[in-house]
């Protein structure tokens, strides 16, 4: 009887340390800050697409999305009213790895993705040991994939190898691609050309401003020197064509009463 009291004591204060020494949430040190909510604006499991990460199309509040399970790529459209709407890019939904055309173009398990200035994409493809890029004529490799294993090796696009866990981040001040290449614990970096670094409407813009700010300065050196030629513009009769205002001035009396034409006569008779 004795034995089973103390199991039961024992049980007891087991029980009240496990509930007193277990920690507690400190919910005392949350600070909210109100003002903000959280709207699901595209429900995956719709459509069985599995998003991994999304990224904000240039110059639109459209989004690129990534399906790491099914090896694809999408654009998402949200508009303010409306119904969502979403185009498949590149992927087939079939893992493998394939380059080519944006409809037969193949990844495996991509986990992340980058957009430079010109809507590029670019894959960190890891599972390929690559990065990818998609543009509008297709998908290309432009580092890595070669060796088909993992590595830390610099070089050319295609002698470089990655580890099987990197992610990807566009850093136009540099014009490159940043690489955290967390499985070899490193930073890299992959240089892209100056035209992925420059996006078309800003080169459209550039180029319209110095065609009007061109236009402009021509036109007015144009009415410059026209209002300087006025005055001595000749006429079909090959006399010289006296200005509207040294005509009014002749045509004005002096404080005699006389006109220039006048003086002029009386003048001509003295000296005949």
């Amino acid at each position: 009887m004795a034995t089973v009291i103390s199991a039961i004591t024992l049980s007891v204060v087991l029980v009240f340390l496990i509930f007193n020494l277990t920690p507690t949430p400190a919910f005392a040190d949350l600070v909210y800050e109100d003002g903000y909510s959280v709207t699901t604006v595209f429900d995956g499991n719709k459509l069985h697409i599995f998003p991994r990460s999304v990224l904000p199309q240039p110059g639109s509040s459209d989004l690129f999305l990534l399906d790491s399970t099914d090896s694809t790529v999408y654009a998402l459209s949200i508009p303010e009213s409306g119904e969502v709407s979403l185009q498949r890019l590149a992927g087939n939904g079939t893992a493998g790895y394939s380059d080519g055309d944006l409809s037969s173009a193949m990844f495996d398990k991509p986990k992340s993705f980058a957009v430079d200035a010109r809507g590029n994409l670019y894959v960190a493809d890891v599972k390929n040991y690559a990065v990818r890029k998609i543009s509008k004529s297709g998908v290309t490799t432009i580092a890595g994939g070669f060796s088909n294993k993992a590595g830390k090796k610099d070089g050319s696009g295609k002698d470089a190898t990655f580890s099987n866990d990197y992610e990807l981040v566009f850093i136009p001040q540099r014009c490159a691609l940043i690489v955290s290449d967390i499985g070899n614990n490193l930073v890299r970096q992959i240089n892209l050309k100056a035209e992925d670094c420059s996006s078309d409407s800003q080169s459209a813009l550039g180029s319209t401003t110095a065609w009007f700010l061109g236009v402009g300065i021509s036109c007015l050196i144009g009415l410059i020197i026209g209002f300087v030629l006025r005055p001595y513009v000749i006429p079909h009769t090959g006399r010289q064509q006296t200005s509207l205002v040294q005509q009014d001035m002749e045509a004005l009396p002096n404080e005699s009463g006389e006109t220039s034409s006048d003086a002029l006569l009386r003048a001509q008779k003295r000296s005949c």
